[in-house]
């Protein structure tokens, strides 16, 4: 029990610890922009700037949870993905959404391939999607020969660009006021409610006083978020398709049986075979799901970039992988959460737009996420050991 606890802290240390980090680049970069980083119109950037690594990060995390592995393909995924997509709605005038649901199968078959031969034959999945990185891409470049496919219809385009509507009050958007409210409300409620059923269950939990500082300062982070985009456009389609991902797969992880089975499996897969967990079935399936979010990161992608290129998602594994490393996941696997894979991701995005408001080239960007890599990856050996001999 005392181990159980010792690595529940050392796991919330390392998501607190690059929360923080977070914070603290966000107002360095403020600093050193001039007051230009914090800027409503690039904060609403930076949200469709880093959605489509929120979205790969989130299917990464499930692999990385579930056996330790990663998935090498997704960026060649996002690009045939795309440019399927360019050939059905450019090329042959297909309706978007026909085209995009047509998108979202292709992703899933592509992931039953991949976790075919990784859960039921047993390659590495390192082999399998390095396989299929090279596979897909030069699908791309066959399809596309060399060509970008463009103009998109609007409809499509309003995926990455388009906003909810809403009136004017003065400088301020009422829709995203409205959603801001709305969003502090079914928060508090939220996590009084379960505060309140873990003290009445016997449950450790902190000091009242804590718990509301907590959640005052959230509660503020959540109203000054929401004012920030009301001076802009409101509030992006993206992000409401963001938050109902981060939603739904942080209460599959958590309070599901098949979430649970996936830590089961990275912790000790052969106790989780004795224990009758399906390991197979449930890897298979979590290549599967990357396939689906892969496509769904190619249909983002796409939409923002408003074409399909052949170098679309060059390098998008990298950064989902990092994001999900950076904030907090096990190299090994067993543990990592999603809010820590969306702050990881947020974290390489605030490097890369900071740095990019600064002037500061990309080499040097490359070489600064990388330390931040590594530095992650550092600390999460250290808190492991320092774990086991608590």
């Amino acid at each position: 029990m005392g181990y159980y606890k010792s690595k529940k802290s050392s796991v919330n240390l390392r998501q607190y610890s690059m929360l923080i980090a977070l914070i603290v680049m966000i107002v360095l970069f403020e600093i050193l922009t001039g007051g230009v980083f914090l800027k409503p119109q690039n904060v609403t950037n930076l949200i469709l700037q880093n959605s489509y690594v929120i979205i790969l990060a989130i299917g990464m995390l499930l692999c990385i949870i579930s056996s330790g592995s990663i998935d090498l393909s997704v960026g060649s995924v996002v690009a045939i993905t795309g440019a399927l997509l360019g050939v059905l709605i450019v090329q042959n005038g297909m309706n978007p959404w026909l085209a995009v649901i047509i998108t979202l199968i292709v992703g899933a078959l592509i992931g039953v391939w991949q976790g075919f031969w990784i859960a039921y034959v047993g390659i590495p999945a390192f082999i399998v999607t390095l396989a299929g990185m090279l596979i897909f891409r030069g699908l791309t470049l066959y399809i596309l020969q060399g060509m970008t496919l463009s103009p998109f219809p609007s409809d499509f385009l309003a995926i990455s660009s388009g906003f909810l509507p809403g009136a004017k009050a003065g400088a301020l958007n009422i829709s995203a006021l409205i959603f801001g409210a709305a969003a502090m409300l079914l928060y508090a409620l939220v996590k009084v409610s379960m505060y309140r059923h873990r003290k009445k269950s016997g449950y450790d939990v902190a000091p009242i006083g804590a718990f509301m500082v907590q959640l005052i300062v959230i509660l503020a982070v959540i109203a000054l978020f929401s004012i920030w985009l009301s001076l802009y456009e409101g509030i992006p389609i993206l992000l409401l398709i963001l938050l109902a991902l981060i939603l739904a797969y942080s209460f599959f992880t958590n309070k599901t049986v098949s979430g649970r089975h996936l830590y089961a499996m990275g912790g000790n897969e052969k106790a989780a075979v004795l224990s009758g967990i399906n390991t197979k079935k449930a890897l298979f399936l979590t290549f599967v799901n990357m396939g689906v979010l892969a496509a769904l990161g190619g249909i983002v992608f796409t939409s923002r970039l408003q074409s399909a290129t052949p170098t679309a998602g060059n390098g998008f594994e990298m950064d989902a992988i990092a994001a999900c490393y950076i904030g907090g996941a096990a190299v090994m696997g067993g543990s990592g959460t999603v809010l820590g894979a969306v702050v990881g991701a947020l974290v390489m995005g605030v490097i890369n737009n900071g740095l990019s408001i600064m002037g500061v080239g990309s080499d040097i960007t490359q070489v600064i996420k990388g330390l931040v890599l590594l530095a992650a990856v550092v600390f999460d050996i250290v808190s492991k050991k320092n774990a086991a001999k608590a």
